[in-house]
């Protein structure tokens, strides 16, 4: 995974007026990930935090926060040492709200998911197999998400590191294009970029 600088043991949250909220997991568990992502998941004109929750028995679940503490969570992915690889927040839908994405164990099922916020619980929309964003020893995730005038996409590799893909949500499915062969990190980089 990301290694021992992508593991922490609490979440700071600092607010517009100053104060800083900390949230800890306890002795059983730690944030791991590159960084914390902000996006308005609920529409309020303020936005959430999204990290991932890794327990040592269960896995990692992604958790969206607030002033409050927790506010959601995708369920555990239910076995130790197994991660995911947030992608980040966009509006797939064209609904005015961002999706997260996510990669569940992009070194080994590679499976896409994308959840909306609905009702102050995480809903998985969509999901299909054959991604990845990230490789063991590397110190970061590749691709990311782009809108090119059309509504969101996803930019990821292929689960063989082959091709480079473009993902749309289209209602409940995941509809994915290659846009050219992967040969190195260029080519994710190169995607994120409008034509």
């Amino acid at each position: 995974m990301l290694g021992a600088a992508g593991e922490w043991d609490a979440l700071d949250l600092t607010l517009d007026d100053g104060r800083v909220l900390r949230a800890t997991l306890g002795p059983e568990a730690i944030y791991e990930d590159s960084a914390p992502r902000l996006a308005d998941l609920d529409g309020d004109g303020a936005p959430e935090v999204i990290v991932v929750e890794t327990a040592f028995d269960l896995g990692a679940r992604v958790a969206v926060y607030g002033p409050e503490g927790r506010i959601a969570a995708t369920p555990f992915i239910g076995t130790t040492h197994r991660w995911y690889a947030v992608i980040g927040a966009i509006d797939l839908d064209g609904d005015g709200l961002p999706e997260i994405v996510a990669v569940d164990r992009p070194h080994l099922a590679g499976i896409l998911r994308v959840w909306s916020m609905v009702d102050g619980a995480l809903v998985e929309r969509a999901n299909a197999a054959g991604y990845t964003n990230h490789r063991i020893g590397e110190p970061a995730q590749r691709g990311g998400l782009r809108d090119c005038g059309a509504g969101g996409e996803i930019i990821t590799a292929d689960s063989g590191w082959t091709e480079v893909l473009a993902t749309r949500l289209e209602g409940q499915r995941l509809v994915t294009s290659v846009l050219w062969p992967y040969a190195g990190p260029d080519d994710l980089a190169r995607a994120l970029t409008c034509p």
